[in-house]
């Protein structure tokens, strides 16, 4: 049985965790969290690197101390503009085994 939290998106879905696609390629961490900041406490900000070259691959997660403040987030930041790129922000997924 899923449950709805009556937008769309499902409860099991939502976490403190969000993805942050299209992100600019030469963004810090330290500055992903600064943007996201305004919307409540941050836990956690990263942008992923290449692993060889440490080279942006253009997107991150940030994580709160709440649902509600990565909520608040989500939906302010979906679809803003960031020097000139959309962002895609999302609830994030459990990390994928293997």
């Amino acid at each position: 049985m899923e449950l709805s939290s009556g937008e769309g998106v499902s409860i099991l879905d939502e976490n403190k965790k969000l993805y942050v696609g299209n992100l600019p390629y030469k963004l810090t961490s330290d500055e992903l969290k600064s943007v996201f900041s305004e919307f409540g406490e941050i836990i956690d900000a990263v942008v992923i690197t290449e692993r060889d070259s440490g080279r942006s691959k253009g997107f991150g997660f940030v994580e709160f101390s709440s649902i509600e403040e990565a909520k608040k987030a989500m939906e302010a930041m979906n679809q803003k503009e960031l020097e000139d790129r959309k962002l895609v922000v999302n609830f994030a997924r459990p990390a994928r085994e293997g």
